[in-house]
């Protein structure tokens, strides 16, 4: 069969499109992929790739404003030439956004997975774990899923874990970057230290007087020669990075091609970054990473997907926050993450081979692990794994996964002892509403099917919405709002479908509230 997977969105998500390309390949699939025209360089980087196809949208927003019947018929024809050339049977669609739900539908497969349109030009979802991801993407924070591991169930590739192993760097590259280190180094060293400098937003990146304190440390003690890495909008950091350090260094900085980026990371000994393409990079090669996540960036749903790596977050109440999020600490997370905390477990991980275990030192640190479901999980180094978020999570695993599967919805042994209550108090007048409203709704539904009129059609229509709304209204329980508002509708053609995804709905919240129930 031939499969097309679609993924017009970051770098770094690109690249954990890996596992899913491998996971087609290995049923014996002819795979290709179509990825944004700037990224294209990137799909180099993937295995298993038989075909690349690149979305212009640059030059078609461009044309779109000069002449935009022309544009259209350049888009058209765009889509004709990929259906020609690939003419795929199957489209795995990983993007929400309603450009790549249309070129999905456009390309005329037998099958959609993930992302589509129906015939009306409505969002459809192939599986309850597409809408979940989509959930994720909107509200961050609320997954306790490693998105990789999202893009696999997203595609119905059964079973979680695959591995995310890239392709190895072409040797012509790994010279050329081999000279750009050694023209600027000019000394012996022990092996290379990457720093990836930059992020997708300024709230989002450790200082580079930080990463110059750790650096030069690192330097004095392991000889490892600090290596700049980013592209040319990171050069003020590069410059920064400088101006705090009288170490050697080499930058290569706005140097290289994407190609070339891989080459030099998979040369590094170690690479400190924050939460970037450059991180997942790493792990895709096989190289060992510290993460950095400040701000909005959290490492349990875009944390590197390689079991031993290790992540470091503020250990701060607000952190994560949410992307509309206006700091009135002056994003005071930035210097929680101190240099001391972070060589701490650089230099033990260095010196043995293995992150340490260490509390008091402001951070949450988490190495990465498999859980028994073959799902990354994250094990706390630091002694908080007992804390609120991570038991949440522990919770929220165990429910997501059985609800998304439409297997029986039960809470694990001991559950409901490791939440601490004021959690629990929180969700629970929450919960008890949606619980009525759910056995309202369906009783509503029946009286419905029997007896349609208006008045009681308004009355439906009326709990349905209140629901969305009481799950919208605690922040644990968003995902949830946006699963109802869109799978208790999606395909419906009569009431069935709404009584059947209510009915599985309500078993989702009565297994929740038994967890949160006090004890007694």
């Amino acid at each position: 069969m031939r499969t097309l997977v679609i993924n017009l969105t970051r770098f770094g998500d690109l690249l954990q499109t890996q596992p899913v390309i491998a996971g087609f390949k290995q049923a014996g699939d002819v795979t290709g992929v179509m990825c944004l025209q700037n990224f294209r360089q990137a799909t180099g980087l993937l295995r298993h790739v038989d075909a690349v196809y690149d979305v212009p949208g640059a030059s078609l927003l461009a044309a779109l404003d000069q002449d935009w019947p022309q544009a259209l018929g350049g888009c058209l024809a765009w889509m004709d030439a990929v259906r020609r050339d690939f003419a795929p049977q199957r489209v795995v669609n990983l993007t929400p956004s309603l450009p790549s739900r249309l070129i999905a539908r456009a390309m005329n497969a037998d099958e959609i997975l993930g992302f589509g349109l129906d015939e009306l030009g409505f969002g459809t979802y192939s599986t309850p774990w597409a809408a979940f991801l989509e959930a994720s993407a909107l509200h961050r924070g609320s997954s306790p899923f490693n998105v990789v591991d999202l893009f696999r169930r997203a595609a119905h590739l059964e079973s979680a874990g695959g591995r995310f192993e890239l392709a190895a760097p072409d040797p012509a590259d790994a010279a050329h970057v081999a000279g750009l280190i050694a023209a600027q180094a000019g000394v012996e060293h022990a092996g290379l230290l990457g720093l990836q400098l930059g992020a997708s937003a300024p709230k989002r990146q450790w200082p580079a007087a930080s990463f110059a304190e750790v650096a030069s440390a690192v330097w004095r003690e392991h000889r490892l020669l600090p290596v700049l890495l980013g592209s040319k909008e990171d050069k003020p950091l590069a410059e920064a990075f400088a101006a705090a350090t009288d170490v050697p260094h080499a930058s290569l900085v706005g140097q290289t091609s994407l190609p070339q980026l891989a080459a030099a990371v998979s040369g590094l000994r170690l690479l400190l970054s924050n939460d970037t393409g450059t991180l997942h990079l790493a792990a895709g090669l096989g190289v060992p990473v510290l993460g950095i996540f400040l701000s909005t960036a959290q490492p349990i749903d875009t944390g590197p997907y390689r079991p031993g790596s290790c992540s470091l977050e503020p250990d701060m109440a607000c952190h994560p926050c949410s992307f509309s999020h206006e700091c009135a600490q002056s994003w005071a997370c930035h210097g929680e993450v101190t240099p001391a905390a972070v060589l701490h477990f650089l230099g033990a991980y260095l010196r043995g081979g293995a992150w340490p275990e260490a509390r008091g030192l402001g951070v949450r640190a988490w190495e990465t692990v498999l859980d028994e479901h073959g799902y990354l999980d994250l094990r706390s180094l630091s002694g908080h794994g007992e804390g609120e978020r991570a038991a949440w999570n522990r919770v929220q695993r165990t429910f997501w996964r059985q609800f998304l599967d439409a297997a029986p919805v039960e809470p694990a042994p001991g559950e409901a002892g490791c939440l601490p209550e004021s959690l629990k108090a929180s969700l629970r007048p929450v919960l008890e509403q949606a619980g009525g409203l759910l056995a309202v709704l369906i009783q509503q539904a029946r009286v419905l099917g029997a007896v349609p009129r208006p008045a009681m059609r308004t009355k439906f229509m009326a709990t349905w919405q209140r629901l969305e709304t009481v799950f919208a209204s605690h922040p644990l329980l968003l995902p949830l709002s946006h699963l109802w508002l869109r799978l208790s509708q999606e395909g419906a053609t009569g009431l069935g479908h709404i009584q059947d995804f209510a009915a599985r709905t309500a078993s989702l919240v009565a297994a929740l509230s038994a967890v949160v129930s006090p004890r007694s």
